[in-house]
């Protein structure tokens, strides 16, 4: 089976709306949409790698102390343990997925 679209994420302004996309026994992908000044909170997976992949907008990520803006398309790699997170800077909604590798315990 293939996934050609992702499912309709309509989030209000600072609001952070999620879906899961994939669950398997060794992987986890999720979609995000950040509403106008919304953010995902840094957190970290200590167990897992984490890639962003940046589908539309421009969102600011944030890892450890450093926070750069990744326009779509973009593809972001947050080693296992490093604190990230996600933040919308802009008007526009932002949507990215986050695939997660071994899945989280």
């Amino acid at each position: 089976m293939t996934i050609d679209h992702y499912p309709n994420l309509d989030p209000d302004e600072g609001e952070v709306v999620s879906e899961e996309l994939v669950a398997e026994d060794d992987v986890l992908v999720k979609a995000f949409a950040l509403g106008p000044g919304a953010e995902l909170s840094p957190h970290e997976h200590g167990d897992s790698t984490n890639v962003f992949h940046v589908l539309e907008g421009t969102v600011t990520v944030l890892q450890g102390d450093n926070e750069e803006e990744i326009t779509a398309p973009g593809v972001v790699l947050h080693e296992r343990g490093v604190v990230h997170g996600a933040r919308n800077d802009t008007d526009e909604v932002v949507i990215f997925t986050a695939s997660l590798c071994p899945l989280p315990s």
